[in-house]
């Protein structure tokens, strides 16, 4: 890690996971009529994928940061 990067936190994955769960569920409720269960599943499945996502060993991103 740099000096430069003290003080910065890691990007909050499940707030991204969120947002795109959002993005893709109003598309598809809207496609298919119904975006309140569009935006639902899409928190639902935003939240579980950014997670899991987020859980994942963290060895790789700290060895590509050098």
């Amino acid at each position: 890690m740099n000096d430069s990067d003290k003080g910065k936190s890691a990007p909050n994955r499940v707030g991204l996971g969120v947002g795109l769960g959002i993005s893709l569920g109003v598309a598809f409720g809207a496609a298919f009529g119904n975006a309140g269960v569009g935006i639902a599943l899409g928190i639902a499945f935003g939240a579980a994928v950014g997670a899991a996502w987020d859980s994942r060993p963290k060895a790789k991103e700290e060895e590509t940061d050098q």
